[in-house]
């Protein structure tokens, strides 16, 4: 579990692309059945949409949380390599021991359930689970074996993936927020443009053209920050 955990560990940025490919096609034909239990073009369909929007925001909430507190060196996007210079307990580290992935699930999530195929979504949770089982089991063996005694005294107190609030301790460190926005620009840019995708797509397959504005509103806003921020942190 080890090996498969650092290879998949490497690739992780690609399980999106299953959600957008398949969903997408799910999504159409969701959109074209009359028989959907909201009913199509209806307010509880908006407000269904809007659900859906909403645990992604959370997911991502989570993700800004935690790297706004995170340590230098730790809670980043590691692509090639493990890499941790100190083991984070405090703020969301407190209740969960692996929250960056805990909101990544929320935030894929919140696509799958746009989709509105129960099987669909149950498919999603089954392969998330057995690919980022992998991966975090890879991840505590690097820590336990850098960390030693000073991560297992952790562990044992936090869960791995499901989190215990009552455990919550105060983060460390402040909250930096050039450094979360810089590090999850990409991350809000995604989110948006999947629901303004998913949505424009949807209506030009079935001719209604009753597009969702809040989504294109957001995805422009969210294109507008990632290349404000990307000027600047280029300069």
């Amino acid at each position: 579990m080890r090996e498969q955990g650092n290879w998949l560990f490497k690739y992780r940025s690609y399980l999106p692309l299953f959600i957008i490919i398949v969903g997408l096609g799910l999504y159409i034909l969701k959109e074209m059945d009359k028989g959907f239990i909201f009913g199509q073009e209806t307010l509880y369909e908006q407000l269904y949409n809007y659900f859906c929007l909403l645990v992604g925001l959370t997911g991502l909430f989570i993700r800004l949380h935690v790297v706004g507190h995170a340590a230098e060196n730790t809670s980043g996007k590691n692509t090639a390599e493990q890499k941790a210079d100190q083991v984070n307990s405090t703020g969301i580290y407190s209740i969960v021991r692996h929250p960056l992935y805990l909101g990544n699930f929320l935030m894929w999530l919140s696509a799958t359930l746009l989709i509105a195929n129960i099987w669909f979504a149950l498919v999603f949770c089954l392969v998330y689970w057995v690919y980022y089982e992998r991966i975090m089991y890879a991840e505590e063996a690097y820590l336990r074996d850098k960390f030693g005694d000073k991560y297992l005294n952790w562990a044992n107190t936090v869960p791995t993936f499901l989190p215990r609030f009552k455990n919550y301790k105060k983060p460390s460190l402040p909250f930096n927020f050039m450094k979360a926005i810089k590090s999850e620009k990409n991350s809000f840019a995604a989110l948006t443009l999947i629901f303004c995708l998913f949505d424009i797509i949807g209506q030009v397959a079935t001719g209604r053209y009753n597009f969702n504005y809040v989504f294109i509103g957001l995805s422009v806003f969210s294109l507008l920050a990632y290349i404000i921020i990307k000027s600047l942190k280029s300069r």
